[in-house]
């Protein structure tokens, strides 16, 4: 097996022939929504700063990227 990944390794354009290569990025890429935490993720203890909390900092700031990135993108269209 080791092999074969070091000949597909050597092959020219090989990264293009693979499924996982890494593509070009976009100069301006849509923001990503944050992930939601599961219910296990919250120990019910009333910490402080709960993982909803800080989801919902990161939501808002999501939201707020993305609505500045629509005003730059119009051809997006509003889903999502």
């Amino acid at each position: 097996m080791r092999e074969s990944i070091a000949a597909v390794a050597q092959m020219p354009n090989a990264s293009a022939s693979r499924p996982h290569a890494p593509q070009e990025s976009s100069p301006d890429p849509k923001p990503a929504a944050p992930e939601k935490p599961l219910p296990s993720d919250c120990c019910e203890s009333g910490c402080e700063t709960c993982v909803y909390d800080l989801y919902a900092d990161e939501l808002a700031q999501y939201r707020a990227a993305l609505a500045a990135w629509r005003a730059r993108h119009p051809e997006s269209g509003a889903e999502d």
